[in-house]
């Protein structure tokens, strides 16, 4: 019973976090942190078969909120290359140096510090935020500059979607492109992340040691959290107040470092 548990306080976290921009990957990290802080076992997020459980999840939240958008996308070759151009650096990193990154700076400390990191983009981004009607058209150089910040975010504390939202912001665009670019973008990373840590499972690099009920769960839930999630932070980016999660990210990112430095 302990591993459904688990599966569904990992698939809320992952839901909810995965769109809004606090960074999933810290927050799991953080989170099972805690767990073994009071003495429960738990499995590593970072665990194959939990990993695509819960990234497929989110996954099926994009392609549900954008059903309309991405047939337009794949037939509009401008739109797609520029999905692809930012889909590149995070790919690069995520192939190359993934496993490297997690194990540099998967510690708690250093998430308390990449949090405020996040919050500090986030204000960033609104501090060169453009007024509504001198705002500019979705470009190449821009999906570099996004993709480049999507390639960020593979630091455990750094929000994708907040840094992809705020690179947007910072090349002009308007905060609802800024969004949907974002989590098109999205689409390419995560289903990678999801095939790479399928390809450790499969090669046997990972096991498969939890119950498939229990990872049908993990899946559901972040599908579910992830949904309502992503429709909420949509309503929050077209009303102006993406700002407010930096200071979310900082409390959670002091408190961490507080944390750990007493406990340390």
């Amino acid at each position: 019973m302990t591993d459904w548990v688990q599966a569904l306080c990992l698939g809320l976290v992952q839901g909810i976090a995965e769109f809004l921009p606090i960074s999933s990957s810290g927050h799991l990290t953080l989170l099972t942190a805690l767990m073994r802080t009071g003495g429960r076992h738990t499995f590593a997020p970072e665990s194959a078969a939990l990993t695509i459980a819960l990234h497929f999840g989110t996954l099926l939240s994009i392609v549900t909120i954008y059903r309309r958008d991405i047939p337009s996308v794949i037939r509009d070759g401008y739109q797609l290359l520029s999905v692809i151009v930012a889909t590149i650096p995070v790919g690069v990193v995520g192939l190359l140096f993934h496993d490297r990154i997690r194990t540099v700076f998967g510690t708690p400390l250093l998430i308390g510090f990449a949090l405020t990191a996040t919050a500090g983009l986030l204000l960033t981004g609104r501090r060169f935020q453009r007024p509504d009607g001198d705002t500019r058209p979705m470009n190449l150089r821009s999906a570099v500059v996004i993709g480049l910040f999507q390639a960020a975010a593979v630091v455990p504390g750094i929000s994708r979607s907040g840094s992809t939202i705020a690179a947007g912001l910072i090349c002009g665009l308007s905060r609802q492109e800024a969004a949907r670019f974002s989590f098109l973008a999205a689409i390419p990373a995560i289903g990678g992340a999801s095939l790479v840590a399928a390809r450790d499972l499969l090669t046997g690099q990972a096991q498969f040691s939890l119950h498939p009920a229990a990872v049908l769960l993990g899946t559901v839930t972040a599908f579910v959290t992830g949904t309502a999630s992503l429709s909420w932070l949509l309503r929050i980016v077209a009303s102006d107040r993406l700002h407010w999660f930096a200071g979310y990210c900082s409390a959670v990112g002091l408190i961490t470092i507080l944390w750990q430095t007493l406990s340390g």
